[in-house]
Formats: C-alpha cells, structure tokens, sequence
C-alpha cells in the first residue's frame, strides 16, 4: 500500500491555535485592537450589565464582589451560552441586547476551561460585537493565563470575572476615603478663604482714610479748587487772546478805512457820485463834490491846468 498526502493538518488544538493567530491578525489589520479605540471604563458607575452564563462560579464572583466593593451599584444579567456551537450568536444577541439599556459598563466573560470550551469568545461576529459596542466593554474570560480575541477587542481585559468586577467599580471604602479627604480640603480652603477675607476687611478699617474720612473730602475739594482755577485761567487767557486778535484786526480796517486818509489832510473827489480816479477825464464846468475831513463842498470846475 501506498499513501500520497496533499495536505496536512495538525489535529485538535493545532488548529485551533491557527485559526486564532488568523483571526487576531487580520482583526489586528483592521484596526480593531488600537488604543484609541478603547473607551474609558466610567469610575463611579450607576449601572452594569453582565453577560455570562447564569448559574455557575462567574457570575457568583462577579456579582459578590460588585456587592461588597460598590454596593450602590445596580447590576442587570444577560443571561447567555457561553460553551458550545451556539454560544457565538448569543453572547452577540446579548451584547446588543445590553446596548438598548442605560449601563455604564458592560462586562462579557466566563469561567476558566479548555481552548475548546473558550472558543466562542474567540469568534469574529463576537469580536465585533465587541468593538461596535457604545457601552464600555470589560472582558472577563478564563483564568489570568487565557488570552482570547474578545480580550483584545475589549477596552479593558481582566484576568478573571472576579478582577473583571474590580476593575468595573471602585472600593467603597476608597470612595469614602476620598470623599472624607475632599471634605477637609474644602474645609481648609473655605477657612482660608475666609482667613484671607477677614484680613483685608481689618486692613480696610484701619486704613488711614476709613478713620480720617474728611481726608479724602478735603483731597476732593482741593483738586475741584485747582481744577476751578485753572479753567479760571485758561478761560482768561482765551479772552485776552480774542481781544488781542480783535484790536488788531480793528487796527487793520482803521489802516486801509478812506476817512482816516482824510484826516490827515486828503480829500475825496466825485463826479457824478463816483469817485474821481482818472483827472484826465475831468472838464471844464464839470460840477464835483470835494470831500474833506469834516465837510463837503460842492465845486464847479473853472480851469484845468497841468502840474508840471
């Protein structure tokens, strides 16, 4: 006999082995494990929900130490397959399902078992599941040595359902701790608020005006008095300046004003009520007005002579 192999698998594990470092590294490609993918886990949450099975030491766990870190907090089961040919489309059913509710965290997990029986949480509709989730994901499958593809997916991998609820609430006792040391901080910042207040209302009373309060009517009564003073004077000397331009443009229209060339001894000679300024067209018997200083006198022109 003659055996021709044309192709060769490893049996049980092997393959599944195969079948996971493909998957992890086209959803690696993809995008699906970076960091700023990853939603924040909220610190003080009101509402978790939970997929896993049912009945058995998960949800136990998961539940009693959410009861004894964070009892405040309220819980909601989505009751799910966690094994088997089935559980793939389940626990994806029940992820949506957790995401028509108001939760604050989600955690997905299970208990600890063989690579066969972990193996729907490392199926690609759950990864995604995962991924597409608005609510923050905490995966919680196996025990601290497992590594599946939901836990690369997910936005915080716990080791086990007990860390996965740890890591989903706080400690009570922490809260309350910080909650008593943020009261005395806001005790001794109001104190010293108050401190810093009262400081400065003394330094106000005693200052040297809240005693002395005239000192600073007196101040004000001084500064009007320089004030009226000075306007006083700007306004004075504004007037002296109009009357100074004034009397010398009085003393320029006295200049070119025709009585005042009278005055010193000129006349004004008009023909026919005009001025006379061509003598070359005056007559003989033409009748003129000669203006002096103080008097008018009509004339008759008798003889024309030439000044020589």
């Amino acid at each position: 006999y003659q055996i021709y192999v044309d192709e060769m698998l490893e049996d049980g594990v092997g393959n599944l082995y195969l079948e996971f470092e493909k998957l992890k590294k086209k959803l690696e490609e993809e995008g699906l494990f970076k960091t700023e993918h990853k939603k924040e886990i909220p610190k003080y949450p009101k509402k978790i929900g939970i997929v896993t099975a049912p009945t058995g030491a998960a949800i136990k766990d998961i539940l009693s130490t959410i009861k004894r870190r964070y009892p405040i907090c309220q819980t909601i089961l989505f009751p799910s397959l966690v094994q088997g040919d089935l559980a793939a489309n389940d626990i994806v059913k029940n992820i949506k399902l957790a995401n028509t509710y108001d939760l604050d965290t989600l955690i997905v997990g299970r208990g600890g078992g063989s690579i066969e029986d972990l193996w729907p949480f490392n199926e690609e509709i759950v990864a995604r599941a995962i991924y597409e989730s608005n609510i923050p994901v905490i995966s919680a499958v196996g025990h601290e040595i497992d590594f599946t593809i939901a836990d690369f997916v997910a936005d915080k991998r716990a080791a086990t359902p007990t860390g996965a609820a740890e890591e989903a609430v706080p400690n009570i006792k922490d809260v309350y701790d910080t909650i008593k040391h943020m009261n005395i901080r806001l005790n001794e910042s109001v104190n010293k608020i108050v401190k810093i207040k009262e400081m400065y209302l003394d330094s106000i009373k005693s200052s040297y005006i809240i005693k002395n309060p005239n000192i600073m009517l007196d101040s004000k009564k001084q500064k009007l008095d320089i004030m009226g003073k000075d306007i006083n004077n700007l306004m004075k000397n504004k007037l002296e300046y109009i009357k100074m331009h004034f009397k010398n443009n009085i003393d320029k229209l006295e200049l070119l004003n025709p009585l005042s060339v009278l005055k010193r001894g000129y006349t004004i000679t008009y023909v026919n009520d005009k001025v006379l300024c061509d003598e070359s067209k005056l007559n003989k018997d033409d009748m003129i007005v000669v203006k002096t200083n103080n008097r008018i006198i009509d004339a008759k022109v008798v003889n024309i002579k030439e000044n020589n």
